[in-house]
């Protein structure tokens, strides 16, 4: 039984924990799964009902409006501007439906910022999950009269809360109430998006399932900050640091951070779209069950990523992270300005309107950051410069990867291009010639960053392909050849591979450097991540990784989840071999995006580590 039931609730149970106890469905899957457990019925209905008190939450119009005036006082660091249009197109559908939004989680502040937006325009209520982590003593049973919904995050062991919570999503479906809720599960370490998690989506397709059974609205919402106090703090966990636990002093020491102004928060919303409409779409393409849920949490996060702006923080940061050294103002500019170009081309939305070439913005963004310490600034010379701090390189690189996923695509791209200008003349090609290599390469990358970025499928992926050549070419691409990839390249502006891919492709090759070591041995995962840590960061000392934004246990457990992927885990004859053509395939992709640097005019002196042997790579399959 949980600890402490009933002691947060109303006077009376909420709306949806009544209508549940009196719903003969609900009540034929409790005997039901007293009879699958072997328990007493009562005993069952004992435990679900804790489980539904634990979690139920109600809107207390008093407690809500305290409520709101608290998430301004916490949301004091930053001003927070939202899309009105998006938000009026919103509240249309509002009226009609049950809208889930799913949001990207870089902040405690989210939960915040998203029911204050939508109360303060109006909208009806909206019920947001929470980690039961959270749920501190006094402040949670405030928070669950607000709507937060404090729910455990492992329940594997737990049958009857599970059936308690897909029960109650449900019936708050039926009511046609909204919810909202991390589609990460918990906030980002890196900056861009975690890979999706599938428990309450799963419980909500669930319950658009069958003829008669409600549908829901699916809304991405995006937040995303100029800066953010936790980030030092998140960075020191990707070091190898702990996590600290959410208590009160957690809690006092989080809200006086945001004394001190960073900026701005931009809220803004993706393309919604209806769950039952989605799955009866995949059902009619043969993709069912957990395939399905798959691809609507991946369609999901394809849309957030979509809806999520250009901020001018994560521009600066791109540039100085690439350069390495201090730069002027007008060394920035001029890093920025390709960059800006390429935005337009793509008409992503860049945050607040701002103007990435407007030499007065640039230079507000460098000071705000060397205010909040991720830059140092020297203006003892002709003229100010400004780098990234003394370990830094992990903060900035989180603002920088807040955009990295409108990159990724044209950073594939000069890769593929790069392969084909090195092609040998008598070298023997595919049937599609030059341009086939070309492909063969972009789609073997993607293969090997499939853990870290959100790909469209194989189709749409070669359609963002065709689209980044025409960008190049300035028409469509029919045939290449060495020497025109060459000139390709060469007159590119931005050169994007170097920027994008090395932190991480550094940091594949650190673990796959680690684990080619162990021969034909069976792995520990946690040992080989502290071993990738300590070596990495000799590495770094030793300009064997390009930077030390790649020394990071996220980082690691990507590259890890790929080696998994391709049964490089456990011992046996001949995975040693295998273990060897991984990393010599790691150490040639950083050469090449290292090639791409050097044409950028941007060289990066670095010692590539040597192996045993040189066995062929792998196929990325």
């Amino acid at each position: 039984m949980p600890k402490s039931v009933g002691e947060r609730l109303p006077a009376a149970p909420p709306q949806e924990v009544t209508e549940l106890l009196h719903d003969k469905r609900f009540q034929a899957a409790v005997a039901e799964q007293a009879t699958e457990q072997g328990r007493p019925e009562e005993e069952v209905w004992s435990e679900v009902k804790g489980y539904l008190h634990e979690m139920s939450a109600a809107h207390d119009e008093r407690t809500s409006q305290g409520w709101v005036r608290m998430g301004e006082w916490f949301l004091r660091a930053y001003d927070v501007l939202v899309d009105e249009d998006d938000m009026h197109a919103l509240k249309r559908l509002d009226r009609s439906h049950s809208l889930a939004l799913a949001f990207s989680h870089r902040s405690y502040l989210d939960g915040m910022v998203i029911p204050n937006a939508l109360a303060a325009r109006r909208f009806s209520p909206t019920y947001t999950f929470g980690g039961a982590n959270l749920n501190l003593p006094v402040i949670g049973t405030v928070a669950s009269r607000t709507g937060l919904i404090f729910i455990r995050r492992s329940t594997q062991e737990i049958p009857v809360y599970r059936l308690a919570l897909r029960s109650y999503i449900r019936q708050m479906v039926t009511n046609k109430r909204n919810m909202a809720w991390s589609i990460e599960g918990g906030r980002t370490r890196t900056g861009k998006l975690r890979p999706p998690v599938h428990g309450i989506l799963k419980y909500l397709t669930d319950t658009v399932d069958g003829e008669e059974a409600p549908d829901v609205q699916v809304v991405p919402v995006s937040v995303v900050y100029d800066q953010l106090h936790e980030v030092s703090l998140m960075t020191e966990e990707a070091r190898g640091g702990s996590k600290t636990p959410e208590d009160w002093r957690w809690l006092v020491r989080f809200a006086r951070l945001q004394r001190n102004r960073l900026g701005r928060a931009y809220l803004t919303v993706g393309e919604p779209f209806s769950l039952r409409e989605r799955m009866a779409e995949l059902e009619a393409d043969g993709v069912t069950g957990h395939a399905a849920v798959e691809r609507v949490a991946l369609d999901i996060s394809h849309r957030l990523n979509r809806a999520t702006p250009v901020t001018v923080t994560a521009i600066v940061s791109l540039s100085l992270l690439g350069a390495d050294r201090a730069l002027t103002v007008d060394e920035v500019l001029e890093t920025v300005e390709p960059l800006a170009a390429y935005i337009d081309a793509r008409k992503w939305p860049v945050a607040g309107a701002a103007d990435l070439r407007d030499r007065s913005t640039i230079r507000r963004a460098l000071a705000e950051l060397a205010r909040s310490g991720v830059l140092t600034a020297y203006d003892g010379g002709t003229e100010p410069v400004w780098k990234i701090g003394d370990d830094q390189h992990l903060v900035a690189a989180f603002y920088r990867n807040t955009v990295i996923h409108i990159l990724v695509e044209r950073a594939i791209g000069e890769l593929a291009l790069l392969t084909v200008s090195e092609l040998e003349p008598d070298a023997e090609l595919p049937a599609g010639g030059e341009l086939q290599v070309g492909w063969e390469e972009a789609k073997r990358m993607r293969d090997l960053l499939k853990f870290e970025f959100f790909f469209p499928s194989r189709a749409g992926f070669e359609d963002d392909l065709r689209t980044e050549l025409q960008l190049l070419v300035g028409e469509g691409v029919t045939e290449m050849t060495p020497v025109r990839a060459r000139e390709l390249l060469v007159n590119a502006r931005p050169h994007l591979a170097h920027l994008v891919l090395r932190p991480f492709l550094d940091a594949y090759l650190v673990l796959a450097d680690r684990l080619a070591d162990r021969g034909d041995s069976p792995v520990d995962e946690d040992d080989l991540l502290k071993d990738s840590l300590a070596v990495g960061q000799q590495w770094a000392l030793q300009r064997r990784v390009a930077s030390a934004e790649s020394i990071s246990l996220e980082l690691f457990r990507t590259a890890m989840a790929l080696a998994r992927h391709k049964g490089l885990l456990d011992g046996g004859e001949g995975v040693g071999s295998a273990r060897e053509a991984f990393a010599a395939e790691l150490r040639e992709a950083v050469r090449r995006v290292n090639v791409i640097g050097e044409i950028a005019g941007e060289p990066v002196q670095v010692v590539l580590p040597e192996t045993k042997s040189e066995p062929q790579p792998q196929d990325a399959s």
